[in-house]
């Protein structure tokens, strides 16, 4: 089984090809290019160096959602259509997921954090247990207090991941009350590699769609759209 993998759903863009337990090419580029610059010349570069058929791939996994609106519709158009043109599955990823299983085999909570601004993130709680990563907080949109109280009331030692921790770094440290630590700079970004293999074990799952199908999970409205219905309610008055 090969196994694309396609994140652009915050600042980094990754691409990944993995093969059953093997991640055979993982291109990730934090830097302030758009992704729609970056992330075809970087499948292409992972194409010709590690001569891939794209045509022997059998699903494309990308980041679905949630993170930034604009990068996620950039990896969806790009999933999409090279599931158009090879006639391949696409495998969706939830993205909080994704980062989490970054940290695939740590004893301790996992609490991915993205900055979702106006003091919201976009979040989860998940930890590893039996061989398996266990979603005990499915992700989700809330204020940082939200997910800090619950994790208080579990009071279990935590590792904080994401563009979030930056943001919401002092507000942890003066509110968690839990034993925390914060991952290194190498795990704690997006990355296409984690993507591909979680996509690896959704495929044997049967969790594919077809390309006409996928659709990224913003979690919430965009604030244009926001904008716009409180507008209309202000208007309807």
């Amino acid at each position: 089984m090969k196994i694309l993998g396609l994140d652009s759903s915050g600042l980094v863009a990754s691409v990944a090809v993995a093969e059953e337990e093997n991640l055979l090419a993982e291109y990730t580029v934090n830097y302030k290019k758009t992704h729609s610059q970056t992330l075809l010349p970087m499948l292409d570069e992972i194409v010709k160096m590690i001569e891939l058929d794209l045509n022997s791939i059998d699903a494309i996994a990308v980041a679905g959602g949630p993170g930034s609106f604009t990068g996620l519709r950039i990896g969806s158009a790009t999933a999409k259509g090279l599931g158009f043109a090879l006639g391949k599955p696409l495998i969706q990823i939830p993205t909080v997921d994704g980062l989490a299983y970054n940290l695939w085999g740590t004893q301790e909570l996992v609490c991915p954090l993205m900055d979702a601004r106006r003091n919201q993130t976009y979040t989860g709680l998940y930890a590893f247990e039996r061989g398996e990563m266990q979603v005990i907080t499915p992700q989700c949109a809330v204020g940082i207090a939200e997910i800090i109280s619950k994790i208080n009331e579990m009071n279990r030692a935590v590792v904080f991941l994401g563009d979030g921790v930056t943001v919401f770094r002092p507000f942890i440290q003066e509110h968690c009350k839990a034993p925390f630590s914060f991952a290194p700079a190498h795990l704690n970004k997006q990355r296409a590699g984690a993507v591909a293999v979680l996509g690896c074990l959704y495929y044997k799952q049967g969790k594919i769609q077809p390309a006409a199908q996928h659709r990224p999970d913003y979690l919430r409205l965009s604030q244009a759209e926001r904008e716009r219905l409180a507008q209309e309610k202000t208007l309807s008055k």
